[in-house]
């Protein structure tokens, strides 16, 4: 049997699951009367609901006798180290790309790891049932894009023979004059293309970890590909860490993928991508060898963190009234978990209670916080710093690529704002009333700008970024101009004194909300702090007057999410995290406290 390995690359919803959708469909073996769900291989419960893959997933299908590995790697540089790691196990990449929106910010992301491993990608232009489809011009976008990032001749000659699809309709076609078939035009491609693992299976196993996993009964799970030989269960294996320690342990189960389905086998061959258990302490980028003698892998680079927040136990008045894991012992024992299949996660568990916890951006810290909410977890989170670096003794910062596409009767609140914010322009280009722009800026000025670009935009605008460099600091900034609003009593919110208040701001609470002193219940319009009693009621007497008692009209509050929680806090406030509500409130509780730490 031969093996061809590939992985599916594209910026977040550009059809890369939909498209796994189809290619899972052709299986050889694939049952029609089971049927497959909708974006099967988004199987975590934050992945169906947030829309986008967070976690890279591998699977295969039987193709002409033929065995496929196909990893769905996810399209957002919040999750590139899932990319990063897993380019290794593939012998190519599908390079899918919308039709109309051509190559965006996560697009060169992958695409440079891609290149830089020497891989040729296969290009997929999706959505070409679009009104708007421009496949022309995406190719043409593409080529600078590969210029721009150095690929080979070689690399550059894909361009020249694109796949065209309808993913979510199944159809694929080679040239634009063809028929529009079903999902084989891209297999036999990918069959003609991609080169078969070449690879000697009779000489010393060896394989490369990319990636981790977890079982309750097999406990910790290494994923990699195996470059040569072949492993047994029972197996003795040398295990050779970057630092060129070397360990010995026994293989005790070995894992194959056969479509969905992880399935157990006794023996695994050169050029399959397997699971192993039996390793205890595995980790991403080590060498696992029969002999002490084969050679070691390169070591798989990894992007480091470019933000941290602190993780905290939950100290405010409401404390343990919702959550069942609320001790700082019980927060340590699941972040130490989460550095078991997290390896982009870097936590620091030396400064007491406070643990502080580093990722690639909001998002990816988001899903953490998300995940230990659902699992019945209550703490406090504060406010994301971005990391700092020091060259040649001078301060540095990360700097973001930022891709944005507006109506065209809004580019200049975008543009005169991302100004403000240190962001410089590099391009921009107008079709069929929409611009793209492009900026690159410091990614301290992002924090908090989401959600801001959402009211500008009045939804309709699309804003991504990902990582570029470390340029030298760029002074210090004011992360809101306005304040917050914050209740000094203990109690449940009137609608009466909402009413009274609204016309300052924005309401973050409903009427009959238990609130306590010192929680944020709204923004303030005179861009400091303000103190009010949100639950004063109107005082009842026998006077009547005609028009004075008419019903209440409240505007309906803003009920913030985690990413806009996080975003929106300041760095004396902290967001209240239990797996019922979402609170924002000030570090000190107490007006007097905040009057006396105030410096």
């Amino acid at each position: 049997m031969s093996f061809r390995n590939i992985a599916i690359i594209a910026h977040v919803d550009h059809g890369k699951t939909t498209l796994v959708d189809e290619l899972l469909k052709a299986d050889d073996n694939f049952d029609t009367r089971v049927g497959l769900e909708v974006c099967v291989m988004d199987s975590n419960a934050q992945e169906k609901e947030r829309g986008i893959t967070i976690y890279s997933k591998n699977t295969s299908i039987r193709y002409k006798g033929n065995k496929i590995n196909i990893v769905d790697t996810p399209g957002h540089a919040d999750f590139g180290s899932e990319v990063e790691r897993v380019l290794r196990t593939v012998d190519s990449v599908c390079l899918v790309v919308d039709a109309y929106e051509g190559p965006m910010p996560q697009t060169k992301f992958v695409l440079k790891k891609s290149l830089e491993l020497g891989l040729h990608p296969i290009i997929v232009i999706n959505k070409m049932d679009k009104p708007t489809a421009r496949p022309d011009w995406v190719i043409d976008q593409l080529f600078d894009l590969f210029v721009q990032l150095w690929a080979s001749d070689e690399q550059l000659n894909h361009l020249n023979e694109p796949v065209y699809a309808i993913a979510r309709e199944g159809k694929t076609w080679r040239n634009e004059w063809d028929e529009q078939k079903d999902i084989t035009p891209l297999l036999d491609f990918i069959m003609d293309r991609v080169e078969h693992a070449e690879n000697d299976a009779t000489a010393p196993f060896r394989m490369q970890i990319a990636n981790l996993g977890y079982d309750n009964f097999l406990g910790r799970l290494g994923i990699g590909r195996i470059y040569d030989g072949t492993v047994k269960v029972g197996q003795e294996v040398i295990i050779t860490s970057n630092e060129w320690i070397k360990r010995k342990w026994k293989i005790s189960e070995i894992l194959t993928n056969e479509g969905l389905e992880k399935v157990k086998s006794t023996e695994a061959y050169a050029g399959d991508i397997i699971t192993i258990a039996g390793i205890p302490d595995i980790f991403v980028w080590e060498t696992v060898a029969v002999n002490e003698n084969v050679e070691q892998m390169p070591p798989i680079t990894i992007d480091e963190p470019t933000l941290k927040m602190e993780f905290l136990v939950n100290n405010s008045p409401f404390a343990g009234k919702e959550g069942k894991f609320v001790t700082s012992r019980q927060i340590r024992d699941r972040l130490e978990k989460e550095l078991e299949t997290n390896v982009w996660l870097k936590i620091d568990f030396d400064s007491g209670d406070n643990y502080e916890v580093a990722g690639r951006w909001e998002l990816h810290l988001s899903v953490l916080i998300e995940t230990m909410r659902r699992e019945w977890f209550e703490l406090q989170v504060w406010a994301p710093v971005v990391i700092m670096h020091e060259e040649n003794g001078k301060k540095m910062e990360p700097i973001e690529n930022v891709s944005v596409s507006v109506p065209s009767w809004n580019e200049w609140v975008v543009i005169a704002e991302l100004g403000k914010r240190k962001g410089l322009m590099s391009n921009m280009i107008e079709n069929n009333w929409i611009v793209s722009l492009e900026f690159r800026v410091p990614t301290r000025w992002l924090l908090g700008f989401k959600s801001e670009f959402t009211t500008m935009t009045k939804w309709e605008g699309l804003l991504s970024g990902s990582f570029d460099c470390f340029e030298e600091y760029k002074g210090p900034i004011e992360k809101r101009a306005v304040g917050s609003m914050i209740s000094m009593e203990n109690g449940k919110t009137m609608a009466y004194s909402l009413f009274n208040l609204q016309d300052r701001w924005t309401i973050f609470v409903k009427p009959a909300t238990e609130i306590y002193e010192g929680m944020i219940i709204w923004e303030s319009n005179k861009g400091q702090d303000l103190s009010v009693n949100a639950t004063k009621n109107k005082k009842l007497t026998n006077v009547r007057a005609s028009g004075t008692d008419e019903a209440l009209k409240l505007t309906p509050p803003k009920l913030m999410t985690l990413e806009e929680a996080i975003d929106y806090i300041s760095n004396d406030e902290y967001v209240e995290v239990t797996p019922l509500s979402i609170r924002l409130r000030k570090k000190y509780l107490s007006e007097t406290d905040r009057k006396r730490n105030k410096n």
